[in-house]
């Protein structure tokens, strides 16, 4: 099955997280996601971890906080090959998302594609400064 329709039938799974049951949603999501990616996410939504900043244009800039570092998220993104439609700043992004092909995404970009759907970001409004500090700090990992 092509990395294409991977992600449109991962799409379908997430717009009924709502309307199955918890136990009908993880099973689905295990059809896509090994056991410990699928739990990494949902413990950073556990925790907390993900934080959507809210520009006043209505902008959104995804921040993960993982066990080490802080890791942008940007969710849209696809790759030229197809294989992804998110980009993370995490190490096991680009190695098993971008060179090793051999995950759909990071335990970060799923925690971002469950909490929204979920509606368990963290969402902090942030103004046109405080945006360019963020960028600025993101871009100096």
């Amino acid at each position: 099955m092509s990395p294409a329709t991977m992600h449109i039938l991962l799409d379908t799974v997430l717009k009924d997280l709502s309307t199955d049951t918890l136990d009908e949603s993880l099973e689905k999501l295990r059809f896509f996601f090994p056991e410990t990616l699928l739990l990494g996410a949902l413990d950073l939504i556990d925790r907390e971890s993900v934080i959507m900043y809210k520009t006043p244009w209505g902008r959104a800039q995804y921040e993960v906080l993982g066990s080490t570092a802080t890791y942008t998220v940007f969710p849209g993104l696809l790759s030229p090959k197809g294989n992804a439609s998110a980009y993370c700043t995490c190490p096991a992004y680009a190695y098993s998302v971008l060179l090793s092909e051999t995950q759909l995404m990071c335990k970060h970009v799923l925690a971002i594609m469950l909490a929204r759907r979920l509606e368990r970001c963290i969402e902090q409004p942030i103004d046109a400064d405080e945006l360019a500090s963020v960028i600025a700090r993101q871009c100096s990992l």
